[in-house]
């Protein structure tokens, strides 16, 4: 049986270079996501032979792995999980694959695992230069959602820092009172995500953009360096009674990134999480590809 802990801050110094070693586009292996909602879905984690092995629970008794990701062989580790998962008496089950993790687990165990899509979780991933520009006629209407923005309001961008945080945190809570989180399980466990963001900014090494409008924060989001070419969008959130509001969050904070990371090409924006809406949301801004991830269970035998 594996010897697992709980998720916690000082992790960060031994987890990230295992993961930033396998230079992933997917968002959920990434240390501020596993930090954040490790609460939400029972996060924990070990070390074994230069690989992080992640460990979930559904609250339904649902158990899950993420694949390991490290140096070196990875078939010694998953046959740690594998007799982990029958020491607790439940299937072997890994989730989040990526394209390349499940050929690599095909040819390790052929023909042992059942695969399957996991499209509510698929990342979409946009060019950055498309998102700054917005150039082309399928987003002419994200640029005139921020033309008449900024034609008819007094509005500024800020990066996030020390002294304007508190500021995103009260916006965050009336926009999770208009938008019921305490009725909606879903939203309630992304605002336990959200908040230890917050609390954690400066740690976890986040950065953040905020619109104001008359001096009122409106919009605000966070992200961070995801690999090698991607930045990732942890959180954008903005009252959506303010015309144009989403729409220049997005675009801002692109622009930011392009200046402040010339090196990157991509932004991935997480996923929809099966909501019909956000999953609208996310593909009118057409994304030029999805970071795909798929489910394998162990067939005994």
């Amino acid at each position: 049986m594996i010897n697992f802990k709980n998720v916690e801050l000082s992790d960060k110094i031994w987890m990230e270079p295992l993961i930033t070693s396998a230079n992933l586009n997917v968002s959920h292996i990434n240390f501020t996501n596993i930090f954040a909602w490790s609460e939400i879905y029972n996060y924990r984690i070990a070390q074994i032979n230069n690989f992080l092995v992640v460990k979930g629970r559904i609250n339904n008794g649902y158990h899950y792995y993420f694949y390991p990701v490290g140096w070196g062989d990875p078939k010694s580790v998953i046959e740690s999980m594998k007799q982990d998962a029958a020491d607790c008496g439940h299937d072997f089950i890994i989730l989040g694959l990526t394209s390349e993790h499940m050929t690599e687990l095909e040819s390790m165990y052929p023909e042992r695992f059942k695969y399957k899509e996991m499209r509510d979780s698929f990342d979409y991933v946009y060019l950055l230069e498309k998102l700054v520009s917005l150039s082309g006629n399928k987003l002419h209407s994200k640029r005139n959602h921020i033309n008449r923005f900024k034609q008819t309001n007094n509005w500024r961008f800020e990066t996030i820092s020390a002294e304007n945080l508190l500021e995103c945190w009260k916006m965050n809570v009336i926009w999770c009172k208009e938008h019921d989180c305490h009725k909606d399980k879903q939203l309630a466990n992304e605002d336990c995500a959200v908040r230890r963001c917050f609390k954690n900014f400066k740690a976890l090494g986040l950065e953040g953009g905020l619109i104001r409008l008359d001096e009122k924060v409106i919009a605000y989001t966070m992200g961070e360096q995801l690999n090698s070419d991607t930045y990732v969008i942890h959180i954008e959130k903005a009252f959506g009674n303010i015309r144009g509001a989403y729409q220049m969050i997005n675009r801002e904070f692109a622009a930011f990134i392009q200046e402040k990371h010339p090196q990157l090409t991509f932004i991935n924006r997480e996923e929809d999480m099966g909501y019909e809406g956000l999953r609208k949301a996310k593909l009118s801004y057409y994304p030029d590809k999805m970071a795909e991830k798929y489910e394998a269970i162990f067939l005994p035998g």
